[in-house]
């Protein structure tokens, strides 16, 4: 079955971020680095791409130019186990870039992450509709995401 592996375009940034994002991730590594020859477009010997897996997962990053840029039409969403998974990419991911509403972040990159602690599904699909509202109406008051103040909106909901 083919695998499907996301290919991150960057302007001339590709291995930094490459060494960035695999000294966050545990079981990360760059897995190879190619460079430009004498037919370009770029200088012969600057990055061309890195190969690098963050966790498992495998991905390129390609130096393309300036020509496209990240935006939030696509993000990279992190389901962490506990509170304390979500505080440390929280940190880790969001220094020197951007914090978003509702767990999302934008790192020094510009690329687009979703930090999300484990749990944060079955509170917002809860059966009972008004938890679930109460639940969604916590979570658009964070930027990042704490699963127990969300639950606590959710249990205050009166029972009939």
């Amino acid at each position: 079955m083919p695998r499907i592996v996301p290919n991150l375009w960057f302007d001339t940034e590709a291995l930094e971020a490459a060494e960035f994002y695999t000294s966050i991730f545990p079981n990360s590594e760059i897995t190879n680095v190619s460079h430009y020859g004498d037919a370009g477009p770029r200088p012969a010997g600057t990055v061309l791409t890195i190969d690098f897996v963050l966790d498992g997962q495998r991905f390129t990053a390609i130096n393309g130019g300036p020509e496209f840029t990240f935006d939030e039409a696509i993000s990279l969403l992190i389901d962490c186990k506990d509170q304390a998974e979500v505080d440390a990419y929280w940190e880790r991911l969001g220094a020197g870039g951007e914090f978003g509403p509702c767990g999302w972040l934008k790192d020094r990159y510009g690329l687009s992450w979703q930090i999300v602690p484990a749990g944060m599904e079955t509170v917002m699909t809860d059966p009972d509709p008004q938890r679930a509202n109460a639940a969604m109406a916590a979570m658009l008051t964070m930027s990042k995401l704490d699963l127990a103040a969300i639950e606590a909106a959710a249990d205050a909901v009166a029972v009939p």
